[in-house]
């Protein structure tokens, strides 16, 4: 069992002598294509941001994708902002705290992914200067974590259910199955029917439907799943509210969820009865703990997501969701599910679980072979 800190606030542990950071684009070729409701990835194009001080180094990582499907963010985007707008307003900072990097971007507007990757950069700096594990430093309340897997729209009901079973065999916890119109009450039927009732299932429609389609949504009622994530728009709160009064599967939210502010609008508004928190979507892990406290104050149970992370994003995901607000199996899976060989040592599944890395700051270390066989582009700022 993880001891948990009393009486100390994120953001706190030590200051950070920024001199320099490190963009990296990487390109991480995927098991499988993973496809969705906004279209299919074959290779995992990153951002990692590399923090650099006399007395150590941190590592960040850059959820947005190649494209702007999933939100407004892209790779690209992400390393303009960071590099014309946002690390200027970091080197003015001599002493700098993770904390403090929320505050000082908080001018530039948006770019949340970016910010993210900013902060857990010098989050893992700062906590591998004191040796201080992320997880100590999040509050974790368990040393593993329960895994669940993310599964694609595949070609064919027959394709799914055979995936499905190898995750299963391979020791997952919950299913999740990605849905859109067209795939979505018979997939699901057919998971439910060949692996029973005992199976923790769910679905993610990633805003692939309307209020209108709220009679179709219903006939997924039966199968007794978890709950539904995101179904509509990430701005149409009201009408998530609505849904959620014409169904009886929970209604997740995940991209409406940016904030504290956020989630404790959607919670008021009756608009959510779970929140997949994601890191990267809401800026960074600091903020991730303030939104699971709402969400714990209101009653509302969190998970933790993922966004195909490798294994800098994995490792730091999984101490987040060893919190005790995390009461139900999040996408922390193990590195084989996306990669064959990853940029960490693989984290591996053991009974069900993902253990929670002890060493300090995010508890993984890069391996130099696996950076340079995977990156494309590397620039360094200084201070």
């Amino acid at each position: 069992m993880l001891m948990r800190r009393t009486g100390t606030l994120p953001g706190t542990v030590a200051p950070v002598k920024l001199s320099a950071v490190e963009l990296r684009r990487v390109s991480l070729p995927l098991v499988s294509p993973f496809r969705t409701s906004f279209g299919t990835e074959h290779r995992k194009d990153a951002l990692l941001v590399r923090a650099i001080s006399p007395e150590a180094e941190g590592w960040g990582e850059c959820v947005a994708m190649s494209a702007p499907l999933y939100s407004p963010e892209y790779v690209e985007g992400a390393r303009d902002a960071i590099r014309r707008f946002l690390l200027p307003r970091l080197f003015e900072t001599a002493d700098l705290r993770a904390g403090l990097v929320g505050p000082l971007l908080g001018p530039v507007k948006g770019h949340l992914m970016a910010k993210a990757a900013l902060e857990m950069a010098v989050l893992d700096a700062e906590l591998r200067q004191t040796g201080q594990p992320l997880s100590v430093f999040l509050e974790a309340s368990r040393d593993r974590v329960p895994s669940g897997v993310s599964v694609g729209i595949m070609d064919s009901i027959p394709q799914l259910v055979e995936a499905v079973a190898g995750y299963l065999e391979a020791g997952y916890v919950r299913i999740k199955l990605k849905i859109e119109p067209g795939w979505d009450v018979e997939p699901v039927r057919a998971v439910r029917e060949r692996f029973g009732p005992e199976i923790l299932l769910q679905v993610d429609a990633n805003t692939a439907y309307t209020l209108a389609d709220a009679r179709q949504l219903a006939k997924l009622d039966p199968f007794d799943l978890l709950l539904i994530e995101q179904p509509l728009a990430e701005d149409d709160i009201r009408g998530h509210a609505e849904l959620a009064r014409l169904i009886s599967t929970p209604v997740c939210l995940d991209e409406s969820i940016t904030s504290a502010q956020t989630a404790a609008a959607a919670i008021a508004w009756g608009a959510c009865q779970v929140i997949n928190i994601k890191p990267g979507r809401v800026g960074g892990y600091i903020e991730a703990r303030r939104i699971a406290t709402v969400a714990a104050a209101h009653g509302i149970p969190v998970w933790c997501g993922g966004m195909l992370e490798t294994g800098i994003g994995r490792a730091a995901n999984a101490a987040l969701a060893a919190g005790p607000e995390f009461t139900l199996p999040g996408d922390v899976s193990a590195s084989n599910r996306f990669y064959t060989r990853d940029l960490t040592a693989p984290l591996e599944l053991v009974d069900g679980h993902i253990p929670v890395p002890t060493g300090p700051g995010i508890g993984a270390e890069v391996l130099e072979d696996a950076l340079a066989e995977f990156t494309t582009e590397v620039e360094t700022a200084t201070a």
